[in-house]
């Protein structure tokens, strides 16, 4: 183990710790979520010596390794149902079809056709950044290097024109049914 990785453990292993232990509720998970928190520190060791503020970069690794991990979860039990003990029906049987049905595909693209005007709205800034970002799948550092504007004014504009859409959807009649409560 690296040297400078061995004094992050050191310093900051009982502060990960206690943050997986907060998020999780469970000894269990908090250790695996640790786990998998300290394999990408490895990971992207390369990252530490140009870090300014080291805690808050850990506790952004700790804080999105979760969020990930809870969307799987939740991914995972959409598919899949609790099943009893002892199934009398073929464990296929209770995995959903991939394929949506019409008036799922009808409202998808309603939903999307929605989104593409409320975005046209926006204004120029923030719509590039949407398109860039969302759209065309640019990183944060390709984004601000092609508008010539810091990381953070691209996150703040991502913020602004998300917050923006969801108050021109909220204000449409037609898009309010489209909005989970």
């Amino acid at each position: 183990m690296n040297v400078q990785i061995e004094q992050v453990y050191n310093e900051y292993d009982r502060y990960i710790y206690h943050l997986c232990l907060k998020l999780t509720r469970n000894q269990t998970e908090a250790e695996d979520l640790m786990q998998e928190v300290w394999v990408k520190i490895v990971r992207y060791e390369s990252y530490l010596k140009n870090v300014d503020h080291l805690k808050s970069w850990l506790t952004t690794i700790c804080l999105n390794t979760f969020r990930d991990s809870y969307r799987k979860t939740v991914r995972r039990s959409k598919h899949i149902q609790n099943q009893p003990e002892q199934l009398d029906v073929p464990i296929l049987d209770l995995i959903p079809s991939d394929s949506l049905n019409v008036e799922d595909i009808l409202e998808k693209d309603d939903l999307s056709q929605m989104v593409q005007l409320k975005i046209a709205e926006l204004d120029s800034i923030y719509k590039t950044t949407v398109l860039y970002f969302y759209v065309h799948q640019y990183s944060l550092i390709e984004i601000s290097e092609l508008m010539k504007v810091s990381i953070g004014t691209v996150k703040s504009r991502l913020f602004r024109a998300k917050q923006r859409l969801k108050e021109m959807m909220i204000a449409d009649t037609d898009a309010i049914e489209y909005i989970p409560a």
